[in-house]
């Protein structure tokens, strides 16, 4: 059915009419904005109890830091705000709500774009709120990337974002798509990016987060979200802070013996590395959203069987829309990461190097080439095995264009392609397409292809189509 969208303005007064919805609102950073925007639709009284700008940090300290000053703008500033707002609500007022009331608690701790326009402004969004039970409250959390060139026209934007928000919560909580397409009610994919979302709490329990995530990447609110290796979402910037980054491109279903080994001999290369240590580096496994459509809807099953796969082997998953490299290595390029691998076979590679992908590109390969290989970036390439003769192929066997030699003379003498060695040559003929139709024929040879951790997990499942009568 298709939804119809109220005006900013209209949302905030429908709330405020509804004497069934009481709550505070607090903002840090960004200026009183979601306050002004409930304030100017008028009737606020029957919905704010309080609105509070802790804009001092002294103030933001000893009201939300418990001890723990750290860093403002951040998931745990935003949880402190929505735990301290909510608990004030319970403790002044709870006593003497109205039957059939229900509390929410607001809260932003947001950077704007500064003076100088050198900084990318920011923030995290949230609501503690109740549905079906007084007391049992419920969190959605979200983090944002303000787009617009003026401080200004980011704080319009974060007033809309957060009355967006807590109607959502209200009225769309049990859709979950619907809840993320409302967001951007009255918005742009221009003005701003909604790079996370979490919902829990026990009216959502049902919900799936990965699940969620994924349709921020559909949807176009974001271009790529993150799971660490516990599954949780988790958000790009925190993630990836101060982070080395290896990370493998894939469809994974299943990963065999080569992904494997793909994945050890590339950490054991960066071993070596003198920024390498074990709590700032991670692997990360990314599957495109092409990879993940089927006939044009995602297999929703198919894709949490991948990821549980991944995170049982320790892996961060990521999913994005990048079909080309050097967009996602400029994806990259937004964060304040330390060092990024991009992990490729050499058939990839070779592709990488195809000046006919690059025709929408002014400057052609020789621009992909500049974005590809930014400072503290390297491509580290996995051989294959020529099945003629038995040997490994590495970078020096592609069979390159003669203009494009030269600058591939210039990656190979400057060390930004590196060749992956002590690899496992005997695992180098395996093929995951040949896996995953042995696994639907029921053919046994799949379980040597692939690690003892996946076959347990594939069996036990029946994960990729395997049969339940192949016992």
């Amino acid at each position: 059915m298709e939804r119809e969208i109220y005006s900013t303005k209209r949302k905030a007064l429908s709330l405020n009419l509804d004497s069934s919805k009481y709550g505070t609102i607090a903002e840090i950073g960004g200026g009183q904005e979601v306050a002004r925007t409930f304030f100017q639709a008028g009737g606020a009284s029957g919905t704010i109890a309080k609105t509070i700008s802790a804009y001092d940090k002294t103030f933001s300290d000893h009201l939300y830091s418990k001890g723990d000053k750290g860093r403002y703008v951040c998931l745990t500033r935003l949880e402190q705000m929505l735990c301290t707002e909510y608990d004030e609500l319970l403790t002044v007022i709870g006593q003497d709500r109205k039957e059939g009331v229900r509390f929410f608690a607001f809260a932003n701790t947001v950077e704007t774009l500064n003076f100088k326009k050198d900084n990318q402004g920011h923030g995290w969004l949230g609501v503690r709120f109740e549905l079906s039970k007084a007391g049992c409250p419920n969190d959605i959390v979200i983090h944002v990337r303000l787009l617009e060139n003026d401080a200004i026209l980011q704080q319009y934007t974060l007033g809309t974002l957060g009355v967006n928000l807590i109607y959502a919560c209200f009225n769309y909580y049990d859709r979950p798509n619907v809840f993320l397409q409302s967001l951007m009610d009255n918005l742009s994919s221009d003005r701003v990016e909604i790079t996370m979302a979490r919902m829990t709490g026990p009216d959502l329990s049902w919900v799936d987060n990965r699940l969620l995530s994924v349709q921020l990447v559909k949807n176009g609110m974001t271009p790529a979200i993150i799971f660490d290796r516990f599954g949780k979402v988790q958000e790009p910037d925190d993630m990836l802070y101060k982070k080395n980054a290896l990370l493998l491109r894939g469809r994974f279903r299943p990963i065999t013996y080569v992904g494997f080994d793909i994945l050890k001999s590339s950490y054991a290369h960066f071993k070596q590395n003198a920024a390498f240590a074990t709590d700032n580096t991670l692997q990360i496994s990314e599957i495109t959203l092409n990879n993940l459509l089927d006939e044009g809807e995602i297999n929703e099953r198919d894709f949490l069987d991948r990821v549980d796969i991944l995170n049982g082997m320790g892996q961060n998953v990521m999913i994005s829309n990048f079909k080309e490299f050097y967009k996602l290595v400029e994806y990259f390029g937004r964060f304040k990461h330390k060092n990024l691998r991009i992990i490729m076979g050499v058939p990839t590679f070779a592709k990488v190097m195809d000046k006919n992908y690059y025709t929408g590109l002014a400057g052609g390969l020789l621009e992909a080439v500049g974005k590809m290989f930014p400072s503290r970036t390297k491509f580290y390439i996995y051989p294959a095995l020529n099945r003629q003769t038995k040997k490994l192929m590495g970078t020096d066997d592609i069979a390159l264009a003669p203009d494009v030699m030269h600058i591939y003379q210039y990656l190979l003498e400057n060390a930004l392609i590196v060749n992956l060695k002590n690899v496992k040559q005997e695992w180098l003929s395996i093929d995951s397409n040949e896996v995953l139709q042995l696994i639907h024929n029921g053919d046994t040879r799949w379980e040597t292809m692939v690690p003892n951790y996946v076959v347990k997990n594939i069996k036990e499942k029946k994960l990729f189509g395997y049969a339940k009568d192949s016992d």
